[in-house]
This record gives structure tokens, C-alpha cells and sequence, in this order.
């Protein structure tokens, strides 16, 4: 399996199978849609996130924690640039060199963004991938960075909030967070890929949960074959 978390190395028919033509796809919409990346391990899925939402023109605004820099450093030995116009062409590059779509990357400091107020109307927000501790904050209703405060607003707005952990095995305190955030109407999309799409590579894997989390705003992006029966 190829390990590129932009573009992966598909056999060159696969991917055509079943891509919809550009001038069948649907507009993307004018509101944004927040992407938090925390400090869980598995960047690669924030990264194709980046990708397919660029790539089908959508409006991203990124922020990433404290902690998602070190694991930059730690899993791939890449330091991500702090200063927000540079992060925004870090995250470009890292997604395959994607010139469309529109992103905007914040400093997980700044609490007093366009994302920290429920008056900035989005398309909702993923966490992806979202740590434990990440989990923990938003279901205790803490708000100490820039990442927590948008997820936040998006349930005392009754906005979509999709959360991706990515953890191996869970506590029953795991579990219990993500139980009072499904309940507080946050959707809980683990990073668990299927098989039966029979994947070829990592990037297979990968981009069926991330697919599985844009379904949960209704967007459909990534060119996966979808289940139709037996």
C-alpha cells in the first residue's frame, strides 16, 4: 500500500470509475465549512479532508491545536508553520498542491475569530482527527482554545458538529464522552474503514471515513463505490 496522504497511487482506472464529471457536480454552497484537526495520530485523514473539499470548491476555515503540531513533527518529521497565510500554503502543499477552493487558517489562539462567534453562519464543523482530550473538553463544555470554542458554538447553535475520533481500545470515560456528545447531537464517526469497496491502498482506507464523515453534512465529494447490495 502507498503511504502519499495527497494523491495517493491508484490504479489509473479505479478512481475514474467512478468520479462524477465536473459539470454534473453540484455547486459547492457560499457558507464555510470549519475543519478543527486536534492533536490525535492520523493527519493523513485532515489532509485528504483539505484535499476533496478544495478540490470541489468549497470554503474551508482550518484550525489545528496546540497539539496537532507536534504530531506533524512526530509523524511525518514536518514542522507546520504557525503564522496563519503560511499555514494556508502548508496545508496546500501537503493536500497535493490544490490551487482551488477557498481556505483560511487560524491560530488555534484566536478565540475572538469569525469561527468563535455563532453570528458566522457555517455548514457545521469535523474534528478530525479528534483526540481524547479534544473529546473530553467538548463534552465537559470547556472552550481554552480556538478549535474547542467553534465546536462549541456549533451545538449551542444546533449546528452540525461531526467528530472523528481516532483511538484504539476506548475507555469506558471515552466512551462516556462521546455518549454526552451524541447526545448533545454531535455525530461520532470513528476513523473504522470498511473493506467491502475492496481498498487497494492506505489512501483507500482513509478516504472512505473521511466520506462517511462529510455524508453527515450531506456532502458528497469523494469518488468511493458505495454500497448497493449483493
Amino acid at each position: 500500500m502507498t503511504s502519499n496522504p495527497a494523491t495517493g497511487d491508484r490504479p489509473e482506472n479505479q478512481e475514474s470509475q467512478v468520479t462524477t464529471p465536473p459539470s454534473l457536480r453540484a455547486p459547492a454552497p457560499a457558507r464555510p465549512l470549519i475543519l478543527g484537526v486536534s492533536g490525535a495520530s492520523g493527519l493523513i485523514y485532515a489532509v485528504r479532508a483539505v484535499r476533496f473539499l478544495l478540490l470541489s470548491d468549497y470554503t474551508v476555515e482550518l484550525v489545528a491545536s496546540k497539539s496537532a503540531y507536534m504530531v506533524w513533527q512526530a509523524e511525518l518529521n514536518i514542522r507546520m508553520p504557525a503564522d496563519p497565510s503560511a499555514q494556508e500554503e502548508f496545508w496546500r502543499q501537503q493536500a497535493g498542491d490544490v490551487t482551488t477552493g477557498k481556505l483560511r487558517c487560524h491560530s488555534w489562539q484566536d478565540v475572538g475569530a469569525n469561527i468563535a462567534s455563532g453570528s458566522f453562519r457555517t455548514l457545521g464543523m469535523i474534528v478530525i482527527p479528534a483526540s481524547m482530550s479534544t473529546v473530553a473538553k467538548l463534552a465537559a463544555g470547556l472552550s481554552s482554545d480556538l478549535l474547542e470554542r467553534a465546536a462549541d458554538v456549533q451545538l449551542k447553535e444546533g449546528r452540525k458538529l461531526v467528530i472523528v475520533p481516532r483511538e484504539t481500545p476506548f475507555s469506558l470515560i471515552h466512551l462516556r464522552n462521546l455518549t454526552a456528545l451524541a447526545e448533545a447531537g454531535a455525530r461520532i464517526v470513528p476513523a473504522i474503514p470498511a473493506w467491502y469497496h475492496h481498498p487497494k491502498t492506505v489512501e483507500d482506507l482513509v478516504d472512505f471515513v473521511v466520506a462517511r464523515a462529510f455524508d453527515q453534512l450531506d456532502i458528497d465529494c469523494i469518488p468511493i463505490s458505495r454500497w448497493e447490495g449483493y
